[in-house]
């Protein structure tokens, strides 16, 4: 097994790489586009390689940020380059310790390559949501390089054992679980390493949604906002006024509180 905090070192340092650096701004530029992240809004990361990088384009952004990790190790090592003002957790992916409808972006970037289900990674993040989601992941029939060259290119130990994906397999797990919504998709990274060593102007010129070619796929599906909370299911109904100050999930929380009386 891989140790943890060695996987996040060399995670963080694959992107201080001028290769890395670019890679990451196509990443991000793919990931706004796609999420169109606001300020105030709530925002999970769930982020296998710890290193706090994914959080950072939304914190510049003033969402408020939260991060899971899936180890103390790679918890430590993202609270050092997080520094305050960033919620962290510790978690798996497959059992969020959140509550339904709690935030207004989740995002999953690299995280179903090594989780035991990629499918019940999807469903918590869709249900501890109430905006949209977003999913990155590595694509199986890039032309970028061999599986083993992308493991290196996005900072996952080579011996590391990782699950690449094609869309239609991430479209297929998400449209089981939200129906017919809306899915947007797009990719990046479309060429071997070497060709970025003399421009990266031909991967510019390259349209990048609904582009299958890419190393690096974004995904992203609007999730329907439901009354839900999974510590204390709501047994009665009840009518909100209209001129309520409170915002509908702290309505409903203080509406849990007064049951539990």
């Amino acid at each position: 097994m891989v140790d943890d905090q060695k996987k996040a070192d060399l995670s963080a340092e694959q992107w201080k790489t001028p290769h890395g650096q670019y890679f990451f701004s196509r990443q991000k530029e793919l990931i706004l586009e796609l999420v169109v992240p606001c300020a105030g809004e709530r925002m999970l990361c769930i982020d296998s390689s710890g290193t706090g990088n994914y959080l950072q384009i939304f914190r510049d952004k003033w969402c408020s940020v939260t991060g899971l990790v899936s180890s103390a190790q790679m918890l430590e090592s993202a609270r050092k380059q997080m520094g305050t003002g960033i919620e962290l957790h510790l978690g798996q992916a497959e059992d969020l310790p959140f509550s339904d409808d709690e935030f207004d972006i989740v995002t999953i970037i690299n995280t179903l390559e090594t989780v035991q289900s990629p499918q019940k990674a999807i469903a918590e993040a869709i249900r501890v949501c109430r905006g949209r989601i977003f999913i990155g992941f590595l694509n199986k029939y890039s032309f970028a390089g061999t599986q083993q060259r992308l493991k290196g290119i996005f900072g996952f130990p080579l011996t590391e054992k990782i699950r690449f994906f094609s869309i239609e397999e991430i479209k297929e797990m998400a449209g089981s679980l939200i129906g017919t919504q809306t899915i947007k998709w797009g990719s990046v990274i479309y060429f071997p390493t070497i060709v970025y060593n003399f421009s990266t102007e031909l991967e510019e010129l390259v349209p990048h949604m609904k582009n299958p070619l890419g190393a690096f796929v974004g995904l992203a599906f609007p999730v329907k906002y439901t009354y839900r909370a999974v510590q204390n299911p709501i047994t009665q109904s009840y009518q909100l006024k209209a001129d309520a100050q409170v915002t509908a999930p702290e309505a409903v929380r203080s509406m849990l509180q007064e049951t539990n009386r």
